[in-house]
């Protein structure tokens, strides 16, 4: 078990997300950087599945219950052990009664979320065949909610084998500014003008954002043709503009259905940058074609075959 002494602004369960429920308006939530949390629970020995926390950006305390093989991926917050600071991308071990902190980040810090995972996974209740936290519905997670202080988590079943215990960290992908984006099903509605500004002009982050979508502001995109649009299916990576011109960049927790145009998609490899980047970042999206998608997401396939290799002596599919 684990015990929330200090919660921060917004940390939750989440897994890789509920998949294969779209179709009845159930989002899908899950990490917003799901490579992190995927690299997380790797390095404790864990399916890439398994439950975590995500960690936004705040002071954080957490005591173990159990001795227990941990590891924090994603934003480096400086957390510590019983003050004894540790690296991100590392497995660590502790004993029952120590205490990881996270301090209150430095105001400049670059990204925005945190991957905690322990060996065995937070073991909440599974709800339609996942463990991830959804706010706005408020189901799944530990009661459908961002945790507070007193919270207690149960753990899955440790593995605590002699491979699995050996202290060793990996290379994280590196955070930049730069997005690669899928021109998207309306991106033919709008003036050449506002193409041009789409790909050429910074958008920064708003603070008027969450786990449903970022908006950003930059200059105003202006649609010429369609008329009105029926209501259409969307997904994490969207990037739909209403009518005062600034995108949104849809992420784990959208909506199901929309109605603004589709100026373009985040590709699945760049997501989780988009998901990092704290209000008032400046974002560049760069056009990508499908076949640029494809090679990207086979890149980092790549790389996690590579890390499951050198950890385990196995390829990332066997777990």
């Amino acid at each position: 078990m684990i015990e929330i002494l200090r919660a921060g602004i917004q940390t939750t369960v989440q897994d890789l997300g509920r998949c294969g429920h779209r179709h009845l308006g159930i989002a899908q939530s899950g990490a917003l950087d799901a490579p992190a949390m995927q690299l997380a629970n790797r390095l404790v020995g864990n399916a890439a599945t398994l439950a975590g926390l995500e960690i936004t950006r705040s002071a954080v305390e957490i005591r173990f219950h159990r001795p227990t093989i941990f590891a924090l991926c994603g934003a480096d917050f400086f957390a510590s052990l019983d003050g004894v600071m540790i690296s991100p991308a590392w497995r660590n071990r502790c004993a029952a009664g120590q205490v990881l902190k996270i301090p209150e980040p430095i105001s400049d810090a670059s990204t925005m979320r945190t991957y905690l995972a322990v060996d065995g996974g937070i073991a909440v209740p599974e709800f339609l065949g996942s463990r991830a936290t959804d706010l706005q519905g408020k189901f799944g997670g530990f009661e459908g909610r961002a945790l507070k202080k007193g919270d207690r988590l149960p753990l899955g079943l440790a593995n605590h084998g002699e491979q699995h215990a050996r202290r060793f960290g990996t290379l994280q992908p590196l955070w930049t500014s730069e997005i690669r984006v899928l021109p998207g099903p309306e991106y033919a509605q709008f003036s050449t003008v506002a193409c041009d500004k789409f790909w050429n002009q910074p958008w920064t982050v708003s603070s008027v954002s969450n786990r449903m979508g970022y908006r950003l502001r930059g200059p105003v995109l202006a649609r010429e043709t369609g008329g009105d649009l029926r209501s259409h299916a969307v997904l994490p990576g969207v990037i739909q503009v209403p009518p005062n011109g600034q995108p949104i960049v849809l992420l784990a927790d959208a909506q199901t259905t929309g109605g603004y145009p589709r100026i373009g998609v985040v590709i699945a490899a760049d997501l989780w940058k988009a998901a990092q980047a704290p209000p008032d970042t400046q974002l560049r999206f760069r056009q990508i074609d499908l076949a640029g998608a494809r090679l990207a997401s086979a890149k980092w396939a790549q790389a996690r075959a590579i890390f499951e290799q050198s950890a385990y002596g196995k390829s990332y599919a066997e777990k």
